[in-house]
């Protein structure tokens, strides 16, 4: 997807909630929606080189890795208080996954994050 695809954003929420629906509990799999739904929006507002998303399922990790072709790594951003909802992102992801991280790729970069699936069968 490209910058101009913020639409694609919400398709990406589609597919990552089906693929997720049997596999996780349900408020798993809301975070991962919110995480990727950040990193895919700041993917595309922030780099000209449009994004690429992966999921990886385990029994005791889902992985969601975001890829751009920036180099330069996202910082966390402390917004002031009349910043609207602009730069609460990456604090969101700090916050709710636990793990995430930026590994450099060849032409590029990969956002990630990790969340326990727990047992779907729980809420």
């Amino acid at each position: 997807m490209r910058r101009a695809d913020l639409k694609a954003v919400g398709e990406v929420r589609r597919d990552l909630r089906e693929m997720l629906r049997y596999r996780c509990r349900a408020d798993t799999a809301d975070v991962a929606e919110l995480l990727a739904t950040e990193l895919v929006t700041n993917a595309l507002v922030h780099t000209d080189h449009g994004a690429e998303v992966s999921l990886r399922l385990a029994a005791t990790r889902i992985r969601v890795e975001v890829r751009d072709g920036t180099a330069r790594k996202p910082r966390p951003y402390v917004p002031i208080a009349d910043d609207g909802t602009h730069g609460r992102g990456l604090m969101l992801v700090q916050a709710l996954a636990d793990a995430w991280g930026v590994d450099p790729v060849h032409g590029g970069k990969v956002v990630w994050f990790e969340l326990d699936p727990g047992d779907p069968g729980t809420v």
